[in-house]
């Protein structure tokens, strides 16, 4: 059994128990806690120092693939207004050994489809690649992966995703959909990782006249280097750039009992776009799909999709009840024996530290101090907002090339389809109306007549969609 510490405090120092092997800053326990109740982000550090995965570099990496292709996408170094979103970029099929040799600058009849590539103008990304399906013939390799140490017993590689890339390559500014997302640092610095909701605003390069309420958004700034873990939390958008030769990542999105009411959200957001827009002619030009998405679904799928989202849903609260059950009676029969004093707490019987974990995973409102009890030290380290001198876009866009860009949104859940036409709502200002943050795309104040993109900027409003999750679910439960 490993030997762990509890909390850190400032002086404590990384440390070696009796059996050689590290102790932790942090039990897998009060990690669990940090990271359910944790909303802002935050960087692991001396948690993951006897992972094995920590030696999975670029080049281990080659040697365990043993010449199998994997697929990269290729986009320009250059910097433009507009993000490169995936439908914008080339993809190869090649190894890590042709990889390698590209982005070292090796003879070209070494590094395969990648010749046709100039590496001073193209970046190149081995994204999303999920762990166990590419080293589906070597399972046991799922095992240098022990997000058991952040108290998550049992995931491992097997859930984890896997992200190569070279010096510039970057993913768009997006939020996840869904749970919150640890990424582990293991070669160079910065991780990539994908999402299924974009913004149109290009961090590196914003264009303020299009999007003018972008200049009140408020940055936080991190380098992730190796072994660190990011915790970034649900519905933060974020941007991410890779700042050395070749960057290789880890990182595992945690399930949240939130997710299941979201994905109800997005069914219906799919289902309202789909069906709104599919009566208008498919040149008008608006794109409402994903960057990521060539057709709108049918209604058909749409309808099944909420289905089964729904049918998520109960299930999921069918198996909470269960276990709450189980927990107060397991709580009753050892009050049984307790003081009578402590029989007023028997409405919340837990114990004092895994309250933040019962309330949805600890994503409801957030106290003051409740942030104060997180114990943010060497271990634990804040990813602070920038000052509002230094986080103007301006600012960001010249020291992005070596920082992951965060931003906070708490308008609520997106859906899916409801992603290019202004997704940028930030912390700041989350009920600006869509007018005001594409001005390209918009009537002004004298103009009364209205369009479809009007009607579905109503419709797909997250409280509006909220609101029909709830009346749904509650429609199915009667």
């Amino acid at each position: 059994m490993r030997g762990r510490g509890g909390p850190a405090a400032a002086s404590f120092l990384r440390r070696r128990g009796e059996e050689g092997e590290d102790v932790k800053p942090f039990t897998p326990e009060k990690t669990k806690e940090i990271v359910m109740s944790l909303q802002q982000p935050a960087v692991f550090c001396n948690m993951v120092g006897d992972w094995p995965a920590l030696h999975w570099n670029a080049k281990y990496l080659s040697a365990v693939l043993d010449g199998k292709t994997i697929q990269f996408r290729l986009g320009l170094k250059t910097v433009d207004l507009v993000p490169q979103f995936e439908t914008r970029c080339n993809y190869v099929k090649a190894t890590l050994e042709e990889f390698l040799a590209w982005s070292c600058g090796q003879p070209s009849c070494l590094s395969g489809p990648f010749s046709c590539y100039e590496y001073s103008r193209y970046w190149a990304y081995a994204d999303y690649k999920y762990i166990a399906s590419i080293f589906e013939d070597k399972p046991e390799i799922f095992q240098d992966i022990r997000w058991s140490d952040f108290g998550f017993p049992g995931r491992s590689g097997k859930e984890s995703t896997l992200w190569i890339g070279s010096e510039g390559a970057n993913t768009p500014c997006h939020l996840d959909s869904y749970g919150c997302n640890l990424v582990l640092q293991v070669q160079g610095r910065i991780p990539y990782e994908e999402s299924s909701i974009f913004s149109k605003v290009n961090i590196a390069n914003p264009d303020l006249k299009r999007f003018p309420e972008f200049r009140n958004t408020t940055a936080h700034v991190v380098t992730l280097s190796p072994g660190q873990v990011l915790l970034v939390p649900r519905h933060w958008w974020h941007y991410v750039e890779s700042i050395d030769p070749i960057t290789v990542s880890i990182n595992s999105w945690i399930e949240l009992d939130a997710d299941h009411e979201a994905r109800v959200e997005e069914a219906i957001t799919r289902m309202l776009v789909c069906a709104i827009k599919s009566a208008e002619n498919p040149g008008a030009g608006d794109v409402w799909l994903n960057p990521t998405e060539v057709e709108a679904t049918s209604h058909e799928i749409n309808l099944q999709y909420l289905n089964k989202a729904v049918s998520a849903y109960f299930k999921c609260q069918k198996a909470s009840v269960s276990e709450q059950a189980c927990s107060s009676s397991t709580g009753t029969e050892q009050r049984t024996s307790a003081s009578r004093k402590r029989k007023k707490r028997e409405v919340g019987c837990e114990p004092e530290g895994c309250r933040l974990l019962t309330h949805e995973f600890g994503f409801s409102s957030y106290k003051t101090e409740k942030l104060q009890k997180i114990p943010f030290g060497p271990h634990l380290i804040q990813v602070l907002p920038q000052p509002q001198e230094t986080s103007s876009m301006g600012a960001v866009a010249v020291e992005s090339d070596s920082r992951d860009l965060l931003h906070e949104n708490e308008g609520g859940h997106f859906g899916k389809l409801h992603c290019t036409r202004k997704q940028l709502v930030m912390s700041n200002d989350c009920e600006t109306p869509a007018h005001q943050m594409d001005s390209d795309s918009s009537p002004n104040a004298s103009q009364t007549a209205l369009s479809t993109n009007d009607l579905l900027d109503c419709l797909v409003n997250p409280h509006v969609i909220n609101l029909v999750a709830r009346l749904l679910l509650e429609r199915t439960r009667v």
